[in-house]
């Protein structure tokens, strides 16, 4: 928890510093969130599954994943500090309901929804 609270810190500090949090609406937040992932997509656009594995392996490609990752990180941390969530609790607290909708025993090797679940 101390890492993803001084992470938050920092960010609203650099926030801060530059006077964004004018613009930092939730609706604003979630929408930079989404563009974010597009971006995070996007360096898979049109590649085979072989060519994405291979990504982490070069360096500026690695680079583009960590940026696009951090990226979404820092608006989700954004958006969690505006809305009040602890996100590691509601991490936790969705596992535990995933767990109860894909018991191991029906939804091991299975990529099933759960409503399909027999």
């Amino acid at each position: 928890m101390a890492d993803l609270d001084a992470l938050t810190a920092e960010l609203l500090a650099f926030r801060d510093a530059r006077d964004w949090r004018q613009f930092h609406t939730l609706r604003q937040l979630i929408v930079s969130l989404n563009l974010e992932a597009s971006e995070l997509l996007e360096l898979t656009q049109w590649q085979s599954d072989a060519e994405i594995d291979a990504l982490p392996a070069d360096p500026l490609s690695a680079e583009a994943l960590r940026d696009e990752c951090a990226d979404v990180l820092l608006y989700l941390l954004l958006i969690a500090d505006k809305t009040g969530i602890d996100l590691l609790a509601a991490a936790r607290s969705k596992l535990r309901k995933n767990a109860e909708k894909y018991p191991v025993d029906k939804a091991r090797g299975s990529r099933a929804k759960y409503t399909e679940l027999k």
